[in-house]
């Protein structure tokens, strides 16, 4: 099998990459290990960026998302018993992000590659990336039973930090830089309304929780709990008793309760893989770098390093020129760092620490307090939330 770019992992990226790349009239095969179900139903992220939101218009895959995506114009900050809304449209411009799940994302642009895309073979496991540092690289795959290999002038790595694409860079190409944070993210999907119509990011003395949703009539809820903590541990009870504990504010709003239909505990990292090019193969998303998900940042990254590929690789189609293509690593890490400091403040400002001090609550609340009293403050943290541009 052959193809001008060979794409391993059907996550957003590699499946928006696909869609991109058949915009611009350039060939794709998707791998993908797993089943079209799994993929259907494997709950990540939620909040799409404004840049996001866009490109999948652009791409044409924005028809059901604007239709049945939440728009949402802020967050609401909540410490010491207080609440303050940051209004992203007045301080960005008229920026704003969208909620609408990586689901959803996942099966608009499966139905569109199925529809009009180049092949997309589910259940073909990548087993090696081969001769990435020549000009005829190849995907040694598995697929009904038989193995197989995909001939490629380029290829993608959409697929995550454990997948094969990264593991063909050699190592002594490559520097890391890494932080494991100390406490992890209990999480409930519920069968109850959001008690609140935007996010809610709670900072307590007992730890952080963050109030979201996934439609409607389902809300998605988290509480910082330590690493390793197994979530059947805690009772449905507890968690909805601590949940209203850690949003507790000063007025009468209150947290509605009900049936939770699934809970898992999220640990939380940070991690950038340079470079993110060797030859003819380009990490993307979790296969270069992982953010806490205090940002909201990660599925939103991933598309970034697909519109910079996308885009430097029709310039190549266009002008012969291979510049934007060398330039790719150094552009899309710029943005990534970006994204890697944007998580790293919103996950300091808001966790407790088990090692906390009285100063460090002190600070924390301080740079809340300015937050809610700066303008400047403020539009940091709403220009970072609602993204940083692509390229």
């Amino acid at each position: 099998m052959r193809t001008t770019v060979g794409i391993i992992g059907a996550g957003p990226a590699g499946l928006l990459l696909a869609r991109l790349l058949h915009n611009a009239g350039i060939d794709s095969v998707v791998l993908e290990s797993r089943d079209r179900a799994y993929v259907e139903r494997r709950q990540r992220a939620g909040i799409l960026e404004q840049g996001t939101v866009d490109v999948l218009r652009a791409a044409g895959a924005g028809e059901r998302m604007d239709r049945e995506g939440l728009r949402h114009d802020g967050i609401e900050l909540r410490f010491d018993r207080r609440r303050h809304r940051v209004d992203f449209p007045a301080l960005t411009g008229g920026r704003s992000v969208m909620v609408y799940a990586q689901t959803e994302v996942c099966k608009d642009l499966i139905a569109l590659q199925l529809a009009e895309g180049g092949p997309l073979l589910f259940e073909a496991e990548a087993l090696a990336v081969e001769d990435a540092g020549t000009d005829a690289p190849r995907v040694r795959f598995r697929h009904e039973g038989r193995e197989d290999v995909l001939e490629c002038e380029y290829i993608v790595g959409c697929d995550g930090f454990w997948g094969v694409a990264r593991k063909a860079i050699p190592a002594g190409l490559t520097r890391v830089f890494e932080r494991t944070y100390p406490f992890g993210w209990l999480g409930i999907l519920a069968d109850v309304p959001p008690s609140h119509d935007e996010l809610v990011y709670a900072r307590h003395d007992r730890g952080f929780a963050l109030l979201s949703m996934r439609s409607p009539a389902v809300s998605r809820l988290y509480l910082q709990v330590p690493d390793g903590t197994d979530a059947e541990a805690w009772s449905d009870e507890e968690i909805w008793d601590e949940l209203e504990r850690r949003f507790e504010t000063a007025d009468d709003w209150r947290l509605e309760r009900g049936p939770i239909t699934q809970k898992s505990v999220t640990p939380m990292r940070s991690y950038v893989h340079e470079p993110m090019r060797h030859g003819r193969l380009f990490l993307a998303g979790d296969a270069a770098h992982i953010v806490p998900p205090t940002g909201a940042k990660g599925l939103n990254l991933a598309v970034g390093d697909v519109v910079t590929f996308a885009r430097a690789l029709t310039h190549r189609k266009e002008t012969g020129s291979p510049e934007l293509l060398d330039a790719y690593s150094r552009t899309c890490l710029r943005r990534v760092w970006q994204a890697e400091r944007f998580s790293y403040d919103m996950t300091t400002l808001l966790h407790r620490t088990p090692d906390a001090t009285p100063f460090d609550d002190r600070l924390q609340l301080a740079r809340l307090e300015r937050i809610a009293s700066s303008r400047a403050a403020e539009t940091d943290l709403a220009e970072g939330y609602t993204g940083f541009p692509f390229g």
